[in-house]
């Protein structure tokens, strides 16, 4: 019986601590609430933040070829990307000296080969010819021209594969993250301008392009 009364004790006790635990924590959280209320200036309304909401992918897609067409159409790749059979040449995109032409592989016609003067690297000097092992133009039945497209038009030539080389997804972003040839745009001669990003951001731009849906830009 007295064992009985003793546990009867200690659970009131233990209910009037927690009466008091609670009413101390409620305390608090009704002031923190209060002084919360009344760092509000009066007559304004109290909005929760907007969140953002994410892009479609369509968006995404466009917008990120938007920023590789500023590498495809500079000077660095566009030059060897031409409308005709003749290679441009220099910041200004004239038509290259010395009456060069594409030849079947793009390589040179005749004698006028492009190694002869674009050597396996850049020929030390102003204004000197810029150099890769591999320098050529597309062949004559691929040119895959850059010159005078929109970023719809080019948008397009990239993915038709009877005009990029025959190239899938995965075969165009190895062909612009490795090809060394498309690497020496961003190791220009001396006196020649760099192009407007890094290889990695362009290259991430450029999968981004791809992998959310390669939509074409409005025009």
């Amino acid at each position: 019986m007295a064992q009985s009364t003793k546990n009867q004790n200690f659970n009131k006790k233990k209910a009037i601590y927690l009466l008091f635990a609670v009413t101390a924590i409620s305390s608090v959280v009704v002031s923190f609430r209060t002084d919360a209320f009344n760092m509000i200036p009066r007559g304004e309304k109290v909005t929760p933040p907007v969140t953002e909401a994410a892009e479609p992918d369509s968006v995404i897609s466009k917008k990120a070829f938007l920023q590789a067409y500023k590498v495809l159409m500079h000077p660095r790749c566009m030059n060897c990307h031409p409308t005709g059979d003749r290679p441009l040449q220099g910041d200004d995109s004239h038509i290259h000296t010395m009456n060069v032409q594409r030849g079947v592989d793009g390589k040179g016609l005749y004698a006028m080969k492009c190694s002869n003067c674009h050597q396996p690297q850049n020929t030390p000097g102003l204004h000197m010819p810029p150099g890769n092992p591999n320098w050529h133009l597309p062949p004559a039945d691929m040119k895959m021209v850059f010159q005078g497209k929109s970023p719809r038009e080019l948008a397009q030539t990239m993915l038709d594969k009877n005009l990029n080389g025959h190239k899938d997804f995965k075969d165009l972003i190895e062909h612009v993250s490795k090809d060394s040839l498309v690497g020496s745009g961003w190791n220009p001669a001396e006196g020649l301008a760099q192009l407007p990003m890094t290889r990695a951001v362009f290259v991430k731009h450029f999968k981004t392009w791809l992998d959310k849906g390669a939509y074409l830009p409005d025009k």
